[in-house]
C-alpha cells in the first residue's frame, strides 16, 4: 500500500476570482474547475463556498476556497510567517530570474535568489498571505542530494534529543549564511 501522489491541495483565500486571476496572470496557472455548494459535501453543514482549482503542472492540483461566511483568515500567529509555504519547481535559473522580474514588473515583492545549495529559491506572497517559493534544482543536486540523504537519519535522531541543528549538513547553506 503506498500513495500514488497529491490529488490536489486545497487553502482558503480572500477572494476566489482575485485569487484565479493572480496565479494565471503572475504564475501561468490554468484554472480547471470549480465547484460551489451551500452544503459542504463532507459534512452536510449550511456554508456556501466556492471552491476553485488551478494546474500546478506535471498532475499537480492547487486548490483554493473562499468562504464569505466566516471571519476573515488570518494565520497561526505563533508560527513564523517563513515556516508555512507552497513550493513550486520551475525549469531553470533562467525562469526563476523571469518570474522574479515578472513579478516585480507587476508589484510584488520578492525575496531571493536564496542559495539552499540543492536548489535555488524565491519567495513573495499571494493576494491571500500565503507564502509561495519559487525553485530550480542545482545542476549537480543529485550529488548533494545523495550525501543530504546519507545522514538524514542520523540527524533526525540528534534533532530528537538536543533540538539543536546537527551539523551533519551544514555545507547545504553555509554560502547564503555565511554573514550571518
Amino acid at each position: 500500500m503506498k500513495i500514488e501522489q497529491i490529488q490536489h491541495v486545497a487553502y482558503r483565500c480572500r477572494d476566489a476570482k482575485e485569487t484565479v486571476e493572480w496565479y494565471g496572470k503572475m504564475l501561468n496557472m490554468d484554472f480547471t474547475l470549480a465547484f460551489a455548494e451551500n452544503h459542504v459535501p463532507s459534512t452536510h453543514e449550511p456554508d456556501p463556498y466556492m471552491h476553485v482549482f488551478l494546474d500546478a503542472g506535471n498532475g499537480n492540483v492547487l486548490a483554493f476556497f473562499e468562504l464569505p461566511t466566516k471571519p476573515e483568515m488570518g494565520r497561526d500567529e505563533n508560527t513564523p510567517v517563513w515556516v508555512q509555504h507552497l513550493a513550486f519547481l520551475v525549469k531553470d535559473r533562467d525562469t526563476l530570474v523571469e518570474y522574479k522580474e515578472h513579478l516585480e514588473a507587476n508589484g510584488v515583492e520578492v525575496l531571493g535568489v536564496t542559495d539552499h545549495s540543492v536548489f535555488h529559491s524565491i519567495y513573495f506572497f499571494d493576494p491571500s498571505g500565503h507564502r509561495i517559493e519559487l525553485a530550480y534544482n542545482d545542476p549537480d543536486s543529485a550529488a548533494m542530494v545523495a550525501r543530504a540523504a546519507a545522514v538524514k537519519w542520523d540527524m533526525l535522531e540528534e534533532w530528537s534529543q538536543t533540538k539543536r541543528a546537527p551539523k551533519h549538513a551544514d555545507w547545504l547553506h553555509k554560502k547564503e549564511l555565511a554573514g550571518a
